[in-house]
């Protein structure tokens, strides 16, 4: 019995360090760390669609918010830019009701441009000039246009973010 303490001693330590220490992956996404500040322009629209601009450029911000370690900032104190455009929204029917010729499905397309640019070197971090972002509404159960652009632009807002991870 007094034999089995050490090796239940030694058993509880290789399990509390291999706890504590884990399998040696980060939970921390690779964001550069030479950038702490970065100012988040309105994104610009080529489409006649309702304030999509600012749900897009207000997303982006909580995103970044959320998903990074920078900081939103002033366009003179801040590290980098991110500009863009929103330049295509496109709509398409997926089958008509037999009965009323209404859609039964209708799928969006958005498609945005954007950049990443440190300031202080005038460096271009990151460049995307067609991100493409698909989803859909179903008009007869009561979706709405703008709950689709709203799945629409958290999406974009998200994508952006990842691209925005340190691969340069």
């Amino acid at each position: 019995m007094y034999n089995d303490i050490p090796r239940r001693i030694v058993l509880l330590l290789v399990v509390g360090c291999s706890v504590l220490s884990g399998c040696g992956y980060s939970t921390k996404r690779p964001f550069s760390t030479d950038i702490q500040t970065v100012h988040v322009e309105m994104f610009q629209s080529k489409e006649f669609r309702r304030e999509l601009e600012f749900r897009l450029t207000e997303s982006v911000i909580k995103r970044i918010e959320m998903d990074t370690p920078y900081k939103i900032a002033p366009r003179k104190t801040a590290d980098a830019v991110l500009t863009g455009e929103i330049v295509k929204v496109e709509n398409r029917t997926f089958g008509d009701d037999f009965d009323t010729d209404l859609p039964r499905e209708i799928g969006s397309t958005v498609v945005v441009r954007f950049r990443l640019q440190d300031l202080r070197s005038g460096d271009i971090l990151v460049e995307r000039p067609r991100l493409v972002f698909q989803t859909s509404y179903i008009p007869p159960v009561g979706e709405t246009f703008t709950q689709g652009m709203t799945r629409a632009v958290d999406g974009l807002a998200e994508q952006i973010v990842e691209t925005m991870e340190s691969s340069w």
